[in-house]
């Protein structure tokens, strides 16, 4: 068989900063943003030590060279623009602070892939004038998405594309990054390299950097694989497929540059922070949190059952109250119209909700059910949902819920102070469920009494605006079946 070579006058390799961690990707992502929220802006040396220390602490890390762990932390900061940097000071990026907050991976890899193009201040300056002097300008996700697409006919997704064609026929071919070819040529072109079954170098130190993007693309829910192999498009996310194929936005401050094909390291390092600013800029406009019953959901039979689920789960309580005569509150009837699949706090109380009424329905205690209530953030009393025991006593429930692709490992929940207190006040009756829900799983782990645990040396808690908890879940609480609420 033949090995299809790129013509030397189009050949360049693009590349970018490959994560030491890349395996274990989302986990160490949504560790680090929530570690560098909690340091908060320092000055430079200060927060180098701060988040060098927690990084330390990450499993497995204990006793790595600090060479590894500096390395970690520049990976995170120049690829996922976790960090800003002033004069005197370095501070939490808007994308760290957004993921902490919002506990979305699959949103915060959509968010990154919207805006990561080459050239970009992601790599060394030396590297960024190489893809300057090239004239190349190019957004690897956008082109990938817009190929598919267009192979596709724009319906359905059964025509997909490999590492090796993306990287050969994209990735280091200067009429893509450079000239912008068209996606039908390009598209030509892979179709006649299969029809004359032509081989590709698939040596890893060759098609990682376009495995990569591939492999991110799958993480943000925007492809779909079966086997790692061939990537299809994930036609449950349309909107945002079309959303990144019509997209403008690019940081434009090399273009002068790129235009004439030369410049200085001196102007490419100038732009390094502002770079940073972009990739850290206000997005409200485009919404790419996850709606999380589809994402989760494996057909779409499934997600209308999930609808209904969450429908029932809301409504029961309320329905329950009206046929005991007590009143609902205004507030949280309003409360209840205001639910929506993007909110992962939303989904994640109202699968525990639904959780609750099911445990005590199982439990033959249906007379209770009215008592288990969803509480509104805004009244701010340290808990999200209040339910009862078989035998009539109070459960507190707090839930922190986290949507990633894989399953996540976990070790650590932070409760804030209104939660913490909540917690020292009820103590045995207090609850943190944690859900984790992701493509294949929907893990539900309970951990009881988290500051009796803490006074009896059973799990670890440092003050952070409210109380960072670690544990081992081996020894302390327990995983559940999330139980799904049926009439």
């Amino acid at each position: 068989m033949s090995v299809y070579q790129i013509p030397d006058e189009y050949f360049f390799r693009l590349h970018h900063v490959r994560p030491r961690f890349k395996g274990d990707i989302e986990n160490v992502l949504i560790y680090v943003a929530e570690e560098i929220v909690r340091v908060g802006e320092r000055n430079t040396n200060n927060f180098i030590a701060e988040v060098n220390e927690a990084l330390f602490q990450y499993p497995g890390n204990a006793h790595k060279e600090l060479k590894t762990i500096n390395n970690w932390r520049t990976e995170i900061s120049a690829l996922f623009g976790f960090i800003e940097h002033t004069e005197t000071t370095e501070k939490p990026g808007r994308r760290a602070i957004e993921l902490a907050n919002n506990q979305d991976l699959v949103e915060c890899f959509k968010v990154f892939l919207y805006n990561f193009q080459y050239p970009g201040a992601h790599i060394k300056p030396k590297r960024v004038l190489e893809q300057i002097e090239q004239g190349i300008k190019f957004k690897p996700a956008q082109y990938i998405l817009k190929l598919l697409r267009y192979a596709n006919g724009g319906k359905g997704n059964s025509i997909g594309i490999t590492k090796p064609e993306v990287c050969h026929c994209i990735f280091n071919d200067l009429r893509v990054t450079r000239d912008n070819e068209g996606v039908e040529n390009t598209w030509k072109r892979i179709l006649d390299n299969r029809e004359r079954k032509l081989t590709y170098n698939q040596s890893g130190d060759v098609i990682r950097y376009a495995g990569d993007i591939l492999d991110y693309l799958e993480i943000a829910n925007l492809l779909k694989t079966y086997d790692s192999r061939m990537y299809y498009l994930n036609t449950l996310e349309e909107e945002a497929i079309i959303k990144f194929c019509e997209s403008e936005e690019w940081f434009d401050k090399y273009d002068k540059m790129i235009e004439c094909r030369q410049g200085s390291l001196e102007e490419v390092k100038k732009y390094s922070d502002s770079w940073f600013s972009y990739v850290n800029r206000d997005m409200k406009n485009t919404d790419f949190s996850t709606d999380i019953l589809s994402y989760i959901a494996s057909s779409e039979e499934e997600l209308q059952q999930l609808k209904e689920n969450t429908k029932n789960a809301e409504n029961v309580g309320v329905k329950e109250l009206a046929k005991t005569g007590e009143v609902i509150e205004t507030r949280i009837a309003k409360y209840y119209d205001t639910f929506t699949t993007k909110d992962i706090g939303d989904i994640g109380e109202s699968l525990v909700h639904g959780h609750e009424c099911m445990r005590i329905k199982l439990g033959n205690r249906e007379d209770l059910i009215h008592l288990i209530k969803r509480i509104p953030t805004q009244f701010a009393v340290g808990y999200d949902i209040s339910s009862v025991e078989l035998d009539e006593r109070k459960r507190y429930i707090e839930v922190k819920t986290t949507i990633s692709s894989k399953p996540l490992h976990f070790n650590r929940i932070h409760l804030t102070r209104n939660e913490w207190n909540a917690a020292d006040s009820t103590r045995d009756r207090y609850y943190v469920y944690r859900l984790l829900l992701s493509k294949t799983e929907r893990k539900l782990f309970l951990l009881q009494d988290p500051v009796g645990l803490y006074k009896s040396d059973k799990i670890n808690m440092i003050p952070s605006n409210g109380a960072d908890i670690t544990f081992d879940p081996k020894n302390v609480g327990q995983f559940e079946e999330l139980l799904t609420w049926k009439n």
